[in-house]
């Protein structure tokens, strides 16, 4: 409210102090203020230096909070910041421009609502209009470079939309694309980006950046990329043509990723463009391949592809190489006509005369030999520089073969590439992605095998990285590339937004240069730390989900038989015009191949059980020696099973001797309680015949003495001799029952115990001849 200069300069800058120490509480106490952010807008129309401290606290203040961003907007904050920027002379102006650039990023970041308002309102001209280059002499100074970062800056917030917060502001990112578009904004960035020679490294890749998120997704601006065309009238090419040459040529890591980041986005998700690209794919005569980038303007696209693939194989470096295939790789993906029509590319040899046209597919194994070479061009061990060449080979290997048979069928027709491939999973010196990607063009082999001939179809690739690598270690090869930082730190199906540019952070983003290709790699294991840009989530995900299809068909090869060793059993029975003999070796010839085939399948399970035994409980694997024969291995699983049950078998047998042993004592018991039996029965008998030949006596004196009885003494006696008889019956058939079941149970108990090794005599001796005297004793009773 005060109208001294000095009171409201210093005010601010009080404001200003107390923001950067408690933003929180002043940002809360200047909005319960009556028309204080409105206030802070009016002094955007003072004095200059008055304006600049009250820009530098509006950017401030706008970093995190959000209502003061949505009353600065309907303050007509827009208007006033390009207003601004247009008195201070664009880009070409100071740090005033740069100050306003980052209030307008605040108001735009993650804020639809406010992107839809800059659009409806004032337009883009203004923000294009930026990023025209004035003059002649194209000077790009600090401050200048700083200006147009910011720009871009601007320029990828809108492209880029609302995502985390707001799903449904793709329709507000698909309006600012096709309207800056219109605005002719594909223009200006390609004349800053690709056209101009003087531009930063980090103003060029921030450009190659904007231009693959504005034609992502975009069917209108992808067509419009394709039919752009730079340079003079004398040598115009297609735009696609120079941000190629750009990746070839380019002496800085970040460019050529950045400039990679525009085919990825060209080629995703666009079928026609893909064969757009790869209708060009012609290879030139060997007379061209050794002609310099300086005289590839006249080339096609397909044809300066393939120059750059094969350029780089006569000086040992395939850096250029590398970079090519990375573009192949982005032309070939999900698309299985344009892999088709590269399968059908064929190179000259470098000596003609002694070797026919070699495919491009087998000269891209041959470049990954090459990388893996420890020695470089100068005689000494390759640089950090150079640990990026294999996996960007193997990333297009992986994505040519990826659900394309023939492919596979073409890679498996020379069989040094499977023994290399199983060479390098197996090397330890290589890196972890190196053996990783080589892992899963391996199960590619496997599960896109489509190959009858024996050898070389999936079983034979499956049994070959059991005997050469192990499942263990080829699985374990899978697992340590899904745990390095490369592919851990690209599991965000989101990508990673760029940190705000600021006062703080300007300079470093301006002199940013490359990555640190002199930075020292301790472990040999380590990967480049550009594969965390070239290997997105997109490409870890898919990877993933290969790797569980890989293992899938794996486990489904040993779980069940080839199935074109089958016979349709009408096959079997004899025909009309086959004779017996005939039959007979046709049956003999088919059964020998079954045999062959139960083998093949026994080895294979011989050679899971080992690897499963081999591997403890943590995962990780023994080293001892294994048999290199799979009869071998059979034969010794075959002896360890059967030891196995012999042991269980002893073990049975024991427990039944025992057991028999324990009945046989309790029978032995009982036996000798029928013997006591059997001698109180005969006692009882003995007693019974002295009363018997006591009555006889009776009658016999009583006979002699003449005296008539009077009594009848012959019915007394038949009436007890009667009863006796009954009585002695009656014991006797009960002791003959009790005999008979334990003179069984004798017998089989005898029967076990010889089956045992026992001897039963020794265990009866003493029971016979007692038994013998009882059955005499019981003869002589019968008969009495």
């Amino acid at each position: 409210e005060e109208d001294d200069f000095y009171i409201r300069y210093y005010t601010l800058q009080l404001l200003t102090a107390l923001l950067t120490n408690s933003p929180i509480r002043l940002q809360e106490a200047i909005l319960t203020i009556p028309r204080g952010i409105t206030r802070l807008m009016d002094m955007l129309m003072d004095r200059e230096v008055i304006r600049n401290e009250a820009l530098l606290l509006l950017t401030y203040l706008t970093r995190e909070a959000e209502e003061i961003q949505k009353i600065l907007v309907f303050e007509g904050a827009f208007e006033k910041i390009f207003s601004i920027i247009k008195e201070e002379g664009g880009s070409e102006g100071g740090v005033v421009v740069q100050d306003c650039l980052e209030l307008l990023n605040n108001l735009l970041r993650n804020n639809s609502s406010n992107q839809v308002l800059l659009r409806e309102t004032i337009g883009f001209d203004s923000l294009i209009s930026i990023l025209k280059l004035r003059g002649t002499t194209y000077r790009f100074t600090q401050q200048k470079t700083i200006n147009l970062l910011s720009v871009l800056e601007t320029i990828s917030l809108l492209l880029n939309g609302d995502r985390e917060t707001n799903p449904a502001s793709n329709t507000n990112v698909l309006t600012n694309k096709t309207i800056l578009v219109q605005r002719k904004v594909l223009d200006h960035l390609l004349m800053l980006g690709v056209e101009s020679q003087w531009a930063p490294v980090s103003v060029r890749c921030l450009v190659f950046q904007c231009i693959g998120d504005l034609i992502s997704g975009h069917r209108q601006n992808l067509d419009a990329l394709a039919s752009k065309s730079l340079g003079d009238e004398s040598e115009v090419e297609p735009a696609l043509n120079s941000i190629l040459r750009i990746i070839l040529r380019t002496s800085s890591m970040q460019e050529f990723i950045a400039a990679d980041y525009v085919f990825k986005r060209f080629c995703e998700q666009n079928t026609d463009g893909q064969k757009m690209l790869a209708s060009t794919l012609i290879p030139h005569p060997m007379s061209f391949t050794n002609a310099r980038f300086e005289e590839d303007v006249n080339m096609s696209f397909g044809s300066m592809l393939l120059h750059g693939l094969v350029m780089s194989e006569h000086d040992g470096d395939l850096e250029i190489s590398s970079r090519a295939a990375s573009v192949l790789s982005y032309v070939m993906k999900d698309n299985s006509q344009c892999k088709e029509k590269v399968l059908q590319i064929k190179l000259e040899s470098l000596m003609p005369s002694l070797e026919s046209p070699e495919p491009l597919l087998h000269r891209m194994v041959k470049y990954l030999a090459l990388a893996s070479s420890k020695k470089g061009k100068d005689g000494k061990s390759t640089t950090p520089r150079s640990s990026y060449f294999q996996p960007i080979i193997l990333k297009l290997i992986v994505t040519w073969l990826y659900d394309c048979p023939n492919a596979v069928q073409s890679f498996l027709d020379s069989r040094p590439h499977l023994n290399y491939l199983i060479e390098l999973v197996s090397d330890n010196e290589s890196t972890v992605c190196a053996r990783g990607l080589a892992a899963i063009v391996l199960g590619e082999c496997v599960i896109y095998n489509k190959i009858i001939e024996s050898g070389k179809d999936a079983f034979a690739i499956v049994d070959t990285i059991s005997q050469k690598i192990g499942l263990t270690s080829y699985f374990l090869r899978l697992d340590e590339m899904q745990k390095s930082f490369i592919f851990s730190s690209a599991k965000s199906t989101q990508p990673q937004p760029r940190k705000p540019l600021t006062r703080s952070n300007a300079n470093s983003m301006e002199e940013m240069e490359n990555i640190d290709e002199n930075e020292s790699i301790d472990t040999r294991n380590d990967d480049h730390p550009m594969l965390a840009s070239m290997f997105d989530s997109q490409f870890v995900n898919f990877i993933k989900s290969l790797e569980g299809g890989i293992r899938d068909s794996i486990v489904q090869i040993y779980s069940h038989p080839k199935s074109n060793v089958s016979v349709v059993p009408a096959e079997l029975e004899q025909t009309k015009d086959e004779n017996d003999s005939d039959y007979i070796k046709r049956l003999k010839l088919f059964v020998e191949k079954q045999c062959s085939e139960i083998q093949d399948l026994l080895n294979r399970n011989a050679t899971l059980a080992e690897d499963l035994a081999n591997t403890d409980g943590g995962g990780s694997v023994h080293t001892e020696p294994r048999p290199n024969n799979g009869s071998d291995r059979v034969q010794i699983e075959t002896l360890r099973r059967d030891l196995q049950e012999a042991s269980q078998r002893l073990e049975m047998l024991k427990t039944e001797n025992m057991n028999i042993q324990s009945e046989a004592l309790n029978y032995k018991k009982l036996a000798e309680k029928m013997e006591t039996d059997l001698k109180s029965l005969s006692d009882a008998y003995d007693s019974l015949e002295q009363a018997n030949y006591s009555l006889e006596m009776e009658v016999r004196t009583l006979k002699s003495g003449g005296a008539t009885p009077s009594l009848d003494i012959e019915k007394i006696r038949a009436e007890a001799r009667e009863e006796a008889q009954k009585e002695s019956e009656g014991e006797l058939g009960d002791l003959l029952v009790c005999l008979g079941q334990e003179q069984s149970k004798v017998e089989k108990l005898s029967a076990r115990l010889m089956e045992l090794g026992e001897d039963v005599d020794v265990l009866l001796e003493g029971i016979g001849e007692d038994d013998t005297g009882l059955l005499d004793d019981d003869d002589d009773e019968e008969e009495n």
